[in-house]
């Protein structure tokens, strides 16, 4: 197994912030011109634009120039075998129907990710070691590389203490089968009478994002893929976050990722479990 030197995160983390940057703008420039609908994937609610598409190819020509020699997976089907031990995780357009809609919370997601077992790895088996978000319609840009923080336009990230589960505003997110959404909507019943309210945005990485601003106070979500929280579980942790899956024996990722100030990913896992 190759062994990553840490002191390389930052500078991993800067060509994440610089691509995601770019390439953003590109696509809000795209989406100004119109949008056209590429493709479905699990069910003919889940859409793939021609800008995802163009996004990942423009992301992946980044990436290829930047660090020849690493892997890349991508939402949209680029994967590329690396020899370094680093693997480039990416989400060209999380938020996609947001995106066709011209609402304003989608992004664009990349992380440099590792394989090796250590605390942070996720239920794929890797974890990100840096990344970066940049939400286009806000001109935000979050970024962190490990034991380095988070920074949102440059300005540190600290996540302050949490209320209680009963004033606590909670994020989520749903899947497009009908099936995962019948599962996803009986949580929500059990757990909304619980906390002070739940927002729907849209984007999970926007989500994690937005949990390490202060925005949300706890995020949870089922059916994620490695592209939809890679980056943005980098930037929640580093902002203090505590990560969980389903239970303890369960690592977090597509089971359930629950995410937010220790004591309440705690409570909210246990108010999920009720359900």
């Amino acid at each position: 197994m190759t062994q990553i030197d840490s002191a390389e995160f930052p500078a991993l983390a800067e060509i994440a912030a610089s691509i995601a940057s770019r390439v953003g703008h590109t696509i809000r420039e795209m989406r100004a011109q119109g949008v056209e609908i590429a493709n479905t994937k699990s069910s003919l609610a889940d859409v793939v634009t021609a800008a995802d598409g163009e996004a990942e190819r423009l992301i992946t020509a980044a990436l290829r120039k930047a660090r020849p020699n690493d892997g890349i997976l991508g939402e949209e089907g680029a994967s590329v075998e690396g020899s370094t031990g680093i693997t480039w995780v990416v989400d060209p357009i999380d938020g996609t129907v947001n995106y066709l809609y011209d609402l304003p919370g989608y992004a664009v997601s990349i992380a440099a990710t590792v394989e090796d077992g250590a605390a942070g790895t996720m239920s794929d088996g890797r974890r990100a070691v840096a990344g970066a978000v940049y939400v286009p319609t806000l001109d935000e840009l979050f970024e962190a590389s490990e034991g380095g923080g988070a920074r949102l336009n440059g300005r540190t990230l600290r996540l302050q203490e949490s209320p209680e589960l009963a004033l606590s505003l909670i994020a989520t997110g749903f899947g497009y089968t009908a099936e995962r959404r019948a599962e996803q909507a009986e949580i929500l019943r059990h757990v909304l009478p619980q906390v002070r309210d739940i927002r729907r945005l849209g984007a999970a990485a926007a989500d994690l994002c937005n949990l390490a601003a202060g925005r949300i106070d706890a995020y949870y979500e089922r059916g994620l893929q490695p592209w939809d929280y890679a980056a943005g579980v980098l930037i929640a942790r580093e902002s203090g976050a505590t990560i969980l899956g389903r239970d303890e024996n369960t690592l977090p990722g597509e089971a359930l990722l629950i995410a937010g100030p220790r004591t309440l990913a705690t409570d909210l896992r246990k108010a999920i479990h009720l359900a």
